[in-house]
């Protein structure tokens, strides 16, 4: 039988790239993101008794690194932090791999203009979850998550034309 820490490890494992697309979407600097999957590393931790509860462990992760992120937003916007340098890509980390791609920067710049729910909802669409899963994981009904996924289309769209 598993101890609670070696089933947390694998379920880590197996989800990682989860807590990885969450912070490309909402940070941009490396540092802010390796901080933010620590704390997420963390929230998980703290939260891991009530997975037992939830109806998946995708969508569990998917709600506690949404909501740990948004968290992490609000309290830096408190603190009127402006980056000044932007980071350089080291070419060892998959998430800097992944944003050197030019399509998926241009896609990362639009989603980045959105507001962060909208991100959010985008981030799960892409993903293909269910409008019934975003819904859940999001905390809104599925009409509202159909709304908000057409809405956000036609912004991103206009901002690619750009």
């Amino acid at each position: 039988m598993k101890s609670n820490k070696e089933e947390f490890l694998e379920i880590l494992t197996n989800y990682q790239g989860i807590l990885h697309k969450v912070s490309l979407v909402y940070f941009k600097s490396k540092a802010d993101r390796e901080d933010n999957l620590q704390e997420i590393i963390y929230q998980l931790w703290k939260s891991f008794p009530s997975l037992k509860n939830a109806k998946s462990i995708g969508s569990w992760i998917y709600a506690v690194s949404i909501n740990t992120s948004l968290s992490r937003i609000k309290k830096q916007s408190r603190i009127d932090y402006r980056e000044t340098i932007p980071d350089l890509p080291e070419q060892s980390d998959i998430i800097d791999q992944m944003s050197m791609n030019e399509s998926l920067q241009l896609l990362l710049n639009a989603i980045h203009t959105l507001d962060e729910i909208d991100r959010s909802i985008m981030l799960l669409y892409l993903e293909e979850k269910s409008y019934d899963e975003i819904a859940e994981i999001i905390g809104i009904t599925k009409s509202n998550v159909g709304v908000r996924i057409n809405r956000a289309k036609k912004q991103l769209k206009n901002n690619l034309k750009r």
